[in-house]
């Protein structure tokens, strides 16, 4: 006779989720360090936001938008004038034309996009080239798509840029994608015209895509152009390009971002978007698309970024931190080996907690943790903020 089960307990809600679909996924260090910061009074050169605010012009745009019943769902693919205006900015700017209608998607900011790109192109048993240190959304993006990340370090020596002989090395049967995101984050690296020419072979010689991570794309230093994978005909051809208008115009909160991909491609990203968000906000996107009508505020972006760049690596000489090159992005790396031995996750919370500086650290930009005494400070911050934050990190 059957034991009665009717006195049993119920199983546990962690027992009927099982593993989950990303087991190894915890809060994001963003997110941990600027709550920390928050609850210590730190000074948060962590996450990658500015703490100052947007152009009024851009402000009054919404109000306008919202004031002018721009309040209902936009098309799918985006606002028509934005991404008009979006396709004559990548026009004038790098040389390729984008259809609008049928090549450019307003997202629900990059990292939708990102996730977007893998669920519509990769599957299961598909590989991934990933480039470390990584942005940390990419390898739970692949992971849902069913496909399996292989990486690839980034060159130290070489400032970050890629080794392009590991790169083939890294490319199989199964590979499907290769990742990028120049200009670099964490590391602040930029491609330069050789890197074109060495994807272009790469791209030539194997049946891959590309999925260009290009949100700092307006913020490169010392008059150096943005090398855009939409420089060449031949990169492009087989490439999702996503970028970020929050970066851009100081509006992270917003999450309005784009991806640009020849018709084929675009077809299946959008196959997908159209479940995953269906759209984005209509107000932010109208007001965006009247910005863009001048070209200023992106092209004045270098110069604004480089002031602060060149503000806070100054303050850094002066302490005890060795910054690392930063060529583009509003990141730059520190080299703390001459003030402590601990490893970059405890070098962090220790600079939190004792001093009141929040940075991240750099191997949590990696699969396995890999520490070389290095943490990555955010200059996206008023001048105040950056003075402040360097008379902490002098007494250190």
């Amino acid at each position: 006779m059957p034991e009665d089960q009717s006195n049993s307990a119920p199983p546990s809600l962690e027992r009927i989720l099982g593993p989950g679909k990303l087991p190894s996924v915890g809060t994001t260090i963003f997110t941990v360090m600027s709550r920390l910061a928050a609850e210590l009074g730190a000074i948060n050169l962590g996450q990658g936001f500015p703490d100052f605010d947007c152009d009024p012009a851009l402000k009054r745009l919404v109000a306008e938008a919202v004031d002018g019943g721009h309040n209902q769902y936009p098309p799918m693919a985006g606002i028509q004038l934005l991404r008009q205006r979006y396709a004559q900015k990548v026009h004038r700017l790098y040389g390729r034309a984008y259809d609008p209608e049928t090549e450019i998607t307003v997202t629900a900011g990059a990292t939708q996009a990102l996730l977007t790109a893998n669920l519509a192109v990769v599957g299961p048993g598909d590989e991934v080239v990933v480039l470390e240190p990584a942005y940390d959304s990419y390898v739970p993006s692949i992971l849902l798509a069913g496909g399996r990340p292989v990486f690839v370090p980034l060159d130290p020596a070489r400032g970050y840029r890629p080794d392009w002989d590991r790169v083939r090395a890294a490319i199989g049967p199964r590979t499907r994608l290769l990742m990028l995101n120049f200009p670099h984050n964490p590391t602040g690296a930029a491609l330069l015209d050789e890197d074109l020419r060495e994807l272009e072979r790469i791209v030539s010689a194997h049946p891959i895509l590309l999925l260009s991570d290009e949100v700092y794309e307006h913020i490169v230093f010392d008059g150096q152009p943005h090398r855009s994978v939409a420089r060449s005909e031949t990169l492009s051809r087989r490439a999702m390009i996503v970028s970020s208008f929050g970066k851009t115009f100081h509006v992270t909160g917003w999450k309005v971002g784009t991806c640009c991909a020849p018709a084929p491609l675009m077809t299946e990203f959008r196959k997908v978007h159209q479940f995953n968000v269906f759209t984005v906000n209509t107000p932010m996107q109208q007001a965006l698309a009247e910005y863009l009508a001048d070209p200023a505020p992106y092209e004045d972006l270098p110069a604004f970024y480089q002031r602060k760049r060149d503000r806070f690596v100054a303050g850094l000489r002066a302490t005890r931190f060795r910054p690392l090159p930063c060529a583009s992005t509003y990141f730059v790396l520190a080299d703390y080996s001459g003030i402590s031995s601990l490893d970059e996750a405890a070098f962090a919370q220790w600079l939190v907690r004792e001093h009141g500086v929040a940075g991240i650290p750099v191997s949590v930009f990696y699969d396995k943790p890999l520490n070389r005494s290095l943490i990555r400070f955010c200059f996206a911050k008023a001048e105040q903020t950056l003075d402040r934050g360097l008379e902490r990190l002098q007494r250190v």
